[in-house]
């Protein structure tokens, strides 16, 4: 690297600044880059740049700082030292991108205020409030434990630079007290952050659509009641796991979450959902919308003694009930190419949507063929075994079989499995017999599935469309589970796992406001994308000798790309350009 001159003219005068630049190599040739804009060298004049000093102002959103004195003293005049160029040290590089968008979204979600009211200043040496920044900056980061974040990730970050906090004092056993503070706010937390979609968004809560995930531990979790084995949708039915039902908007933004058993079935958890909801924002004109594994009549009969309204996914069984429906021709309405819906009348005030898509009817054909494939593969390749060398142990070959109906659930569902017995009584073999009409009633039914509703809308594309918005929480939960680092757990006590999954809603918080946040400023919402971009941000400190005999040192922070740029201009994000002059 090097120190590069640029002369700029202002009002017919030409003035000296400087740049720290380095060479690289291109299929051009090797070419210049600008590391970062060093100005005049002079940390009294920071008109053209954006300061350090700032670092408030400018994650607020505001250009410039508090507004100075009209009658402020002259500035003095800057003394000049001529830089020893050869002597040039850069140190202590730090990622500093990533850090300082959370930290941008932290403060336009207000969390920065509330937590500061919430978790006031007391005799720590790192207030509260700070640490539950670093955890969700953090997890927004992808950072797993709280241990990799003490040990390997703040090290290597401006974060700690940024908030200027002794990095020494960021350990893992403030980690986890914090993680024990922050816990006791959590229903302060979710009312916040609904007042927030509300200014925002104009949500009113009139929707809400509720989902059921689960996420696995490693280790016993002996302490822990919640962590039991369950149904596993991250396919470790080997671990114990926890369940978390979350409740968001219509546009994704997460509203609440409640923390369940391992064990607890999906159907158990709608009611009390329902019922902590309604006693913190009313229940007037809501409408529940839950995919199909919430659909129970007790589930039914508790929303309607309630007057709730809800939209849910339908069980398969009635397919069955409606066979003629389907294949009637009449009432059908276009949604769109391959999509069609169509409205009947149930018992009461209820309706159904019948709903046949082309396009998940091809999805599910596939699915099940690879499926029968492999389970008819696995049952001749047991058989020929049995054939090579019988079994005397007829129940371990059951059991085998019944393994191989647990792993290929859909296929196995349409046959019998009989064990075949030579003349010593031993087990010599398998036989598949299908079950009469069910694959030929199981292609009729490809693509087609039912929504059940007790609204007033007779519109079958509008209650549709309503319905499709839970795809919001299925996103919201794969972005937990995949980008936020949901699962694993490894906290064992009860109380540390609520303030892990805290932690965790608190980052998805984070990462849904960045993807409104760009949506809005016509970047579309590939926040995942941006923050890749962001990585290519590095503070660095920079030591030049001068010729006097001392050095001057600074911390600067690197100039993004040309593409880069503007995406941080349409969202109005100013870094630190300007130089903070360190002590010598």
């Amino acid at each position: 690297m090097f120190l590069q001159r640029i002369p700029r003219n202002k009002g017919g005068e030409v003035y000296d600044y400087w740049a720290l630049t380095k060479t690289i190599r291109t299929a051009n040739g090797p070419r210049h880059r600008i590391v970062s804009y060093l100005g005049k060298l002079d940390p009294a004049d920071q008109d053209y740049y954006h300061s350090w000093d700032d670092i408030e102002a400018l994650l607020d959103g505001r250009r410039d700082g508090a507004q100075g004195d009209l009658f402020e003293k002259t500035k003095p005049l800057p003394e000049w030292r001529e830089i020893n160029v050869s002597g040039i040290e850069v140190n202590r590089v730090r990622e500093f991108g990533q850090v300082w968008v959370a930290l941008a979204v932290w403060r336009r979600l207000g969390l920065d205020k509330l937590f500061a009211g919430l978790m006031p200043e007391g005799r720590e040496d790192i207030r509260w409030d700070l640490i539950a920044c670093i955890l969700a900056t953090a997890k927004f980061c992808e950072q797993d434990t709280e241990n990799a974040i003490a040990g390997e990730w703040l090290p290597k970050t401006a974060l700690c630079d940024v908030l200027g906090l002794d990095e020494d004092k960021v350990n893992l056993t403030r980690m986890y007290r914090g993680l024990d503070e922050i816990l006791a706010h959590k229903d302060a937390v979710c009312a916040h952050l609904q007042s927030r979609w509300g200014e925002w968004f104009g949500t009113k809560l009139d929707f809400m659509l509720y989902d059921v995930t689960s996420s696995y531990f490693e280790g016993a979790c002996e302490l822990n009641p919640l962590a039991q084995r369950g149904y596993s949708r991250d396919n470790r039915p080997d671990c114990k796991q926890v369940c978390v039902g979350l409740v968001v908007t219509p546009d994704g933004m997460p509203v609440g979450y409640e923390v369940f058993a391992g064990n607890r079935a999906d159907t158990t958890t709608l009611q009390e959902i329902v019922t902590l909801m309604e006693e913190k924002y009313g229940h007037a004109n809501r409408v529940w919308v839950t995919d199909r594994g919430m659909s129970s009549e007790e589930n039914i009969a508790f929303l309607e003694a309630r007057e709730s309204f809800y939209l849910m996914g339908a069980p398969r069984s009635l397919l069955k009930r409606y066979e003629a429906e389907f294949h009637d021709g009449e009432g059908w309405q276009s949604i769109r190419e391959g999509l069609s819906v169509k409205l009947v009348k149930g018992g009461g005030n209820e309706k159904y949507v019948l709903c046949k898509s082309a396009e998940r009817a091809k999805k599910e054909q596939a699915m099940l063929q690879r499926q029968l494939e492999k389970f008819r593969a696995c049952i001749e390749k047991r058989s020929r075994q049995l054939a090579g060398k019988p079994s005397t142990k007829t129940q371990s070959v059951q059991q085998g079989v019944g393994r191989l109906s647990e792993r290929y659930p859909s296929a196995s569902k349409h046959f019998e499995c009989d064990v075949l017995f030579n003349e010593k009584g031993e087990a010599c073999g398998l036989a598949l017999n299908e079950k009469p009409g069910q694959l030929e009633w199981a292609g009729k039914i490809h693509g087609a599935y039912i929504l059940r509703t007790n609204t007033s809308c007779e519109d079958p594309a509008e209650l549709w469309r309503w319905y499709i918005q839970l795809t919001e929480a299925e996103s919201a939960f794969r972005d937990l589970k995949g980008d936020l680092a949901l699962r694993p757990i490894y906290h064992h006590l009860q109380h540390r796992v609520e303030a892990h999954i805290l932690v965790c809603f608190l980052s998805l918080c984070l990462w849904r406001t960045l993807e409104h946040w760009m949506g809005a400023s016509g970047l579309g919402d590939e926040a995942r994308q941006f923050l890749i971009e962001m990585r290519q941000i590095h503070s660095m400190d920079v030591r030049l000798p001068t010729r006097q005999g001392h050095a001057i040192n600074f911390r600067i922070v690197s100039k993004p790309e040309k593409e880069l740029a503007v995406l941080l201009s349409r969202m109005k994000l100013h870094l630190p350009y300007a130089p903070l002059k360190l002590k010598m």
